[in-house]
């Protein structure tokens, strides 16, 4: 293990220390494929299974899986948009990856339409993230600006919006028709003990 992967886990397991102080569970995988294997082991065969949009879940393969295993996927992305939204609300797991995670084991995201973290909020039996350790934060204030100029830019790029960011590369403060930094949500605290579970992952992930 070299120093930059003894500090990842080290730093995880302080995240996992305070997750579970919200009453959240936390984990640690060094590899996408150790944390693609983790997903799987949490969730039993046959459950139902809806997810946002995440590179992350993209990259460790975890769609594909699901797609093509044993569970009942529901992609919001076939058939009618507000019968899959509706299916998602009662599923047993939502998965989604969050787009900064602090020290302290606050999520922070921010949506466009809120269609994702509505089901982190409320609904699915239990919410599944799996975040890069490049997600990570020392507080609040710095997760926002952590979204709004790292991952938001490459996000409305590859969404094709017509945003400041997209074309400077850094957070404008806009209020664009194309804006997808209209709802910030901070999640300081699971209301529901073992709802919300995240998997850190030694390795950078998503955006």
């Amino acid at each position: 293990m070299n120093p930059k992967q003894l500090s990842f886990q080290n730093t995880a397991q302080t995240i996992i220390k305070n997750l579970n102080k919200r009453n959240m569970q936390g984990y640690y995988c060094a590899t996408k494929e150790e944390a693609l294997q983790k997903a799987l082991q949490l969730m039993p065969a046959k459950s139902s299974v809806g997810w946002g949009g995440s590179m992350t879940l993209d990259e460790i393969g975890l769609l594909d899986v699901i797609k093509q295993g044993d569970y009942n996927a529901i992609d919001r992305t076939q058939g009618d948009p507000k019968e899959q939204a509706s299916k998602i609300f009662l599923a047993d797991y939502f998965l989604m990856s969050t787009n900064a995670i602090t020290l302290d084991g606050e999520l922070i995201n921010i949506d466009g339409r809120a269609n994702r973290i509505c089901y982190l909020c409320y609904g699915p039996e239990h919410v599944l993230i799996i975040a890069g350790m490049n997600k990570v934060v020392p507080d609040v204030e710095s997760g926002i600006k952590r979204v709004r100029n790292m991952a938001t830019p490459p996000n409305t790029t590859r969404l094709h919006k017509d945003t400041p960011c997209a074309k400077v590369g850094r957070c404008m403060d806009c209020l664009a028709l194309d804006c997808i930094c209209n709802q910030v949500l901070v999640t300081r605290r699971s209301g529901q003990a073992g709802r919300i579970s995240v998997i850190l992952v030694g390795e950078e992930l998503g955006y």
